[in-house]
């Protein structure tokens, strides 16, 4: 079955949770402090993970007042930085295609994979937050036009990259030879709502191009990762639908021509690690409380479809109450809280165990962590997990020097580095432009 790939991620410095910030020993200003993501970069090198992954919304668009925002600093300021600072570990950033241009992505992702010799990813999403794309437009985009952007401004940059071919850099000094100008050459892409003339003005990077990842569900999620994508974040609530997520998946890049060995699903997961499973629970409803108790209660009425607000939540729930509990059909997590409030935990302690969070979460013991990804692994998910601490840069630090040394020695995560890149590091082949996937993409006009 080979070896779990796992990739790290600080969200503005911090962890999983809203209350997070406030936690005993975090820095309470990370979102603003590069040290911390140099450090995150440089904790992930050191379990020899295979990558470091940030997210980007630009814009205030949760409560500033109680909780930081999920992106601050630049993500491609941050990357340069981390690039220098390490020598294997992939980085991986977001890159809307809704807000930049192709060209700007093409030069800025280029330039980081030179700089970082070969170990970028370009995360491909759009933007749906109001917030972020009204401080770049003056309104927002058509469901259909954000998607119809997107994949124009993708093969742009393919094509962008791949203009400028491996090979031509000459830097023939005796000839005077610098590079083959009859090999670099313009794309005069133009699409319906992104052009570019071309050609890229930098060479490719040791792994050619950076790896491409996508994120997002729906037909469209699917279609894109298995056309396009190399990589893709996925965000299961429960074991049971990433398997299903991932054999549809699967089913969709064979479909495509393409080889689904080829191709790695980054679960996302949160963790929150104790000595016993006990003190991890503890850790847990300690950092709700941190949080929004109020609000998470409320979001549990909802999802198990009766009103708990205003209860005891030290208590179970009313067996009366639970008698009337149906899992909210609208949210796929709303089953494992169902299942949490018949097992008769406490308001507070179904709360902690994570059934609202974005991210499914493993809380427990260093072994049990381990155990629990392992057993996910070996089910069929997509073979990678994105890991996100549940405080910030402690618990990222905690997962490296606790998690990672069980799964080396169980053979199931890598020892060392066997290559340099991060198409390496994923089982990737070199490769550089639009032409590995032109048969499978639907192509604006080239002119």
């Amino acid at each position: 079955m080979g070896q779990m790939h796992i990739i790290a991620q600080l969200s503005a410095g911090q962890g999983l949770e809203p209350g997070g910030w406030r936690w005993p020993g975090e820095d309470k200003a990370a979102f603003m402090n590069d040290d911390i993501f140099i450090k995150g970069a440089q904790l992930a090198e050191k379990g020899k993970l295979d990558g470091f992954f940030l997210v980007d919304v630009p814009a205030i668009s949760a409560d500033i007042a109680t909780t930081p925002q999920g992106s601050s600093l630049d993500p491609i300021v941050l990357m340069a930085l981390m690039a220098k600072a390490t020598t294997h570990i992939g980085l991986i950033s977001t890159m809307s295609t809704s807000i930049y241009e192709p060209y700007s992505i093409a030069r800025t992702m280029r330039s980081l994979d030179l700089v970082s010799k070969g170990r970028m990813g370009w995360n491909v999403v759009t933007t749906g937050n109001p917030h972020a794309l009204l401080n770049y437009f003056a309104g927002t985009p058509a469901h259909g036009e954000k998607h119809g952007r997107a994949q124009e401004v993708w093969e742009a940059v393919l094509r962008l990259w791949g203009s400028w071919p491996e090979g031509a850099l000459k830097l023939d000094v005796a000839s005077g030879h610098f590079a083959d100008d009859k090999l670099i050459k313009p794309i005069n892409f133009k699409g319906e709502y992104v052009s570019s003339k071309g050609p890229i003005n930098l060479p490719p990077s040791p792994q050619g191009m950076p790896a491409v990842f996508t994120a997002g569900g729906g037909q469209y999620g699917y279609d894109f990762a298995a056309t396009k994508a190399d990589a893709m974040y996925g965000n299961p609530p429960t074991l049971e639908y990433a398997k299903a997520f991932w054999q549809q998946l699967s089913s969709s890049i064979r479909q495509a021509g393409r080889n689904p060995d080829e191709f790695t699903v980054f679960n996302g997961i949160g963790v929150s690690i104790a000595s016993s499973e006990k003190e991890a629970l503890e850790r847990r409803i300690a950092l709700d409380e941190l949080g929004d108790p109020s609000s998470r209660q409320q979001y549990l009425s909802h999802m198990l479809s009766i009103p708990i607000t205003g209860l005891d939540i030290d208590a179970p729930i009313p067996d009366r109450l639970l008698k009337l509990a149906r899992p909210n059909r609208q949210d796929h997590r709303s089953q494992y809280a169902y299942d949490l409030a018949m097992k008769g935990f406490t308001i507070r302690e179904v709360l902690a165990h994570g059934p609202i969070n974005y991210h499914p979460v493993f809380l427990g013991t260093p072994e049990s962590i381990a155990d629990k990804l392992q057993q996910w692994f070996e089910a069929g998910t997509g073979k990678g997990f994105n890991i996100i601490g549940d405080t910030g840069l402690s618990s990222l630090a905690d997962f490296v020097d606790q998690v990672v040394p069980i799964l080396q020695k169980r053979g199931l995560l890598r020892t060392e580095y066997s290559g340099s890149t991060l198409r390496e590091h994923l089982g990737l082949p070199y490769r550089n432009g639009f032409a590995e996937f032109e048969a499978k993409a639907p192509q604006a006009t080239i002119k």
